[in-house]
């Protein structure tokens, strides 16, 4: 498996590589540009506006700028922001654990409640619990998560007064366990929501027929407890389709985190990345791009693991 996980690895190297010189050529092509701002400035005169773009490096071609940009990360240096003229490392890794929480309390969320619906689905068939959850999973599919997060707010915060509306923790009391629990509930949720429904349908579906097989029928005439038949013989096999779907997901995951993070102000790294849209801030912009990229490789290698785990019959020599 080590040198499963090496070979992989290995060969996300020339994709990241890509995934640099695609977006690099992409934002070149945006309209507008850094200077775009102070260029609407009265203030600002040619002279000024080109001598800031000779200072940034962007009078010159745009293959001369990618060289250097990318030269520069594998050097370690990604860059300094236009906005607030810090290194792009400092201000991502200010925003990263904030994000990586609330992508992974999402992810929590969704694979409990989708790992509950759906298995109380497919031993309940065509029951009313059974034709609620798909009714609920459709209108949680075609549900803007932007909208959800802003009903969320409207009924928990504003009308109930039980959960904050937005921020990571109360300014006034501090960072705290409990008050950082208390702010996340709510985005942890709007971020989750449409896996939760198109999870525990997949499941649902995987378990339904996984339970027809003959070893199933097998476990039962040995008498072995329903509840046991279903957590231990027929999850760990209902669960590979859901696995493979949960890895294909985790990219909506950051790109819901950019609306959500919008939504509820939360200090991460889609906030980021929608504050460096608006001020046209390219290595601030191209940097979260690659970290991106690099957790959505991550999140397919651990996925590829995790079919080792749970179906033996496969084989990473």
């Amino acid at each position: 498996m080590a040198k499963f996980a090496l070979r992989r690895i290995l060969q996300a190297i020339p994709l990241l590589l890509g995934v640099a010189i695609l977006s690099f050529a992409l934002i070149q092509f945006l309209p507008g540009g850094p200077l775009t701002l102070l260029a609407h400035n009265p203030h600002a005169t040619d002279a000024q506006i080109k001598q800031l773009a000779h200072n940034l490096g962007l009078d010159q071609p745009g293959y001369v700028q990618f060289f250097h940009w990318f030269g520069g990360i594998l050097h370690g240096d990604w860059g300094t922001s236009y906005v607030d003229n810090r290194p792009v490392l400092t201000d991502i890794g200010e925003r990263l654990p904030a994000t990586l929480l609330l992508m992974g309390s999402g992810l929590l969320v969704s694979f409990v409640l989708a790992i509950t619906i759906g298995v109380l689905s497919a031993v309940r068939p065509y029951s009313l619990f059974d034709y609620g959850a798909t009714f609920f999973s459709f209108f949680g599919l075609s549900m803007p998560v932007f909208w959800f997060g802003l009903m969320l707010q409207l009924l928990f915060a504003v009308h109930l007064g039980w959960l904050p509306a937005a921020d990571a923790y109360d300014e006034r009391a501090g960072p705290s366990f409990w008050g950082g629990l208390h702010h996340l509930v709510l985005p942890a949720l709007t971020l989750g929501i449409t896996s939760i429904a198109g999870w525990s349908r997949y499941l649902r579906s995987s378990l339904v027929d996984v339970i027809r097989q003959d070893y199933i029928r097998t476990a039962r005439a040995k008498g072995v407890t329903p509840r046991r038949v279903i957590t231990v013989h027929a999850m760990r096999n209902a669960l590979i389709p859901l696995v493979t779907v949960m890895a294909l997901d985790i990219p909506g995951y950051f790109t819901g985190a950019v609306v959500v993070e919008t939504v509820y102000s939360w200090p991460g790294m889609g906030r980021l990345f929608f504050d460096s849209l608006n001020t046209r801030d390219y290595p601030v912009q191209l940097g979260l791009l690659i970290i991106s990229a690099g957790l959505i490789v991550l999140g397919n290698l651990i996925a590829d693991l995790v079919y080792g785990y749970l179906d033996p019959r496969i084989k990473y020599s």
